[in-house]
């Protein structure tokens, strides 16, 4: 898409994928903008009543109980963030912050907010303007929103700080702001604490990690169907009939996926007579491929479900109800984000682990059915595909430490205020790097699986796997004596993180579940 609305409605993830990723352009509804405008007016009543109202003339957290008169009020905005823009550390990918900036866009799109029409123009014009402000990796403890990150953000529109423009070059906000004709905001009454309130960060991660993860989801169905063609299992654990006597969505869609990349091989053809195959069972890895598979599936449309009551949520603190009542509340806390982050990263490690099994066994020459140790082509001569299994193991046993959750610890903070935290944004960050351990963990799976089907030959694999073969064979030489693995392996995960490897599947079989 290459526009995305922004009204008084949730967004899809879709769309914030589209602007997140793919610079779609923002506009704002004019059902939103008379939405702010509405709400706008109820703030600025209660900015002129002697009687202090939370974060309108008030200070904030520990600091709500003195009262602001009106002459330092810009001032205690700007304070505000320039205070709490203290992230630290490495920068956090651009993907994350422009999603982070749409979703608090959405929020300030409902109207429930009070924040002017103004401001909610300008997130949508630093979006379009591809300016990216510089937010740093800790600063969040995912309560009270992800108050460092966006910090961060609207320190932008003030003209301030960092940010990387266009072209990717990092400089000052108010260069940034000039070159694309912007004007920096000067913040009202209430607008900073708007601006610095939400779980946005964090959902955004979630949802980038959600997209991720389902076409993951599916390359690991390819890549079990490869070992499992390639090792000589058997593909009748994955009847339908069998499926049914446990009735899991994901498992059922799983199963069928592998059905359909297994039809007309040759390779497993070949030792289907019970005759000539005395095995009973197959490992583990390879027979319950769909059970790990699928329960990691049902996982993530868990966490979607929850993302998607997150996304039609308008988040601050305070909030502008609909009856014009200003209202201090909890939705700020990150809990129901952060609980399905940690969820996903265990399902996440558990998917590489039965995926760096079925690796190992194609290594083994007294597991492999007859194909040489290492897969090498001259073994003890040459090493094959060893240390690439040792990278993929290394890979699971940090994937298995980020599977600790974040979201079980708290520490408290602001004086005592705000006593109970969620972690959320560290859970998120732990999730953005298990999906690129898994990414990597499928690709070197497919890798040696590949090698494996090439040294059955004569015998050839099913019209989807060969397909998948074909195409990574454009980018990685087939068996052979050794070579530089390392630059192999990178173009494996680029095959796999691009998507390339299930659009050369379903090229056979049609769109996979």
């Amino acid at each position: 898409m290459n526009t995305v609305t922004v009204s008084t409605g949730p967004l899809s993830p879709e769309e914030v994928v589209a602007v997140a990723r793919d610079n779609a352009l923002v506009e704002i509804s004019a059902e939103a903008l008379a939405a702010v405008e509405q709400t706008r007016s109820v703030i600025e009543s209660l900015a002129s009543d002697p009687i202090p109202h939370y974060g309108i003339s008030t200070g904030f957290g520990a600091l709500a109980t003195r009262h602001i008169p009106p002459a330092s009020r810009t001032q205690l905005q700007r304070s505000l963030i320039r205070s709490h823009a203290a992230g630290t550390g490495p920068e956090v990918e651009t993907e994350v912050v422009r999603a982070l900036m749409l979703l608090r866009l959405s929020t300030l799109a409902t109207g429930r907010t009070g924040v002017r029409p103004q401001t909610v123009a300008a997130y949508a014009n630093l979006l379009n303007a591809e300016i990216t402000p510089i937010v740093r990796e800790y600063g969040s403890l995912g309560c009270s929103g992800d108050l460092a990150p966006l910090a961060h953000c609207a320190l932008a529109i003030m003209g301030e700080g960092q940010v990387r423009n266009a072209a990717g070059e990092l400089v000052d906000a108010a260069e940034a702001l000039a070159a694309a004709g912007l004007q920096p905001v000067e913040l009202a009454e209430k607008e900073g604490l708007a601006l610095i309130n939400g779980t946005d960060g964090m959902l955004g991660m979630l949802l980038l990690a959600i997209t991720d993860l389902r076409r993951l989801l599916i390359t690991a169905d390819i890549t079990a169907a490869m070992s499992v063609e390639g090792l000589l299992g058997s593909d009748s654990v994955f009847a339908d009939d069998l499926q049914r006597l446990r009735p899991q969505i994901g498992q059922a869609v799983s199963a069928t996926n592998l059905r359909a990349l297994l039809a007309g091989s040759e390779i497993r053809e070949s030792h289907r007579d019970p005759a000539a195959d005395t095995r009973v069972q197959d490992a583990y890895s390879l027979r319950c491929s769909p059970q790990v598979a699928g329960a990691v599936r049902d996982t993530a449309d868990h966490a979607l479900a929850v993302a998607g009551r997150e996304l039609a949520s308008a988040v601050d603190n305070p909030v502008v109800t609909t009856d014009g009542r200003v209202e201090s509340n909890g939705n700020f806390h990150g809990a129901p984000v952060a609980y399905v982050l940690d969820f996903l990263a265990i399902a996440v490690a558990d998917l590489a682990s039965i995926s760096e099994r079925r690796t190992d066994r194609f290594l083994d020459a007294a597991r492999s059915h007859g194909l040489p140790p290492f897969l090498a082509d001259d073994p003890g001569v040459d090493s094959g595909h060893m240390i690439a299994q040792y990278a993929q193991a290394g890979i699971v046993s940090e994937l298995k430490r980020l599977a600790t959750p974040a979201s079980v610890d708290s520490i408290p903070s602001s004086a005592m205020q705000e006593d109970h935290v969620s972690m959320g944004w560290a859970a998120a960050g732990k999730l953005r790097r298990a999906i690129d351990g898994l990414t990597r963990v499928l690709a070197i799976e497919l890798l040696t699986a590949a090698r494996g089907i090439d040294l059955r030959a004569p015998l050839q694999p099913s019209p989807a796997t060969g397909a998948v073969i074909e195409a990574l064979r454009e980018r990685v030489a087939g068996p052979g004596p050794d070579r530089y693995l390392s630059p192999e392996i990178e173009a494996a995960v680029e095959f796999v993180a691009t998507g390339a490897a299930v659009r050369a599947a379903e090229s056979v079989t049609g769109p996979l579940g």
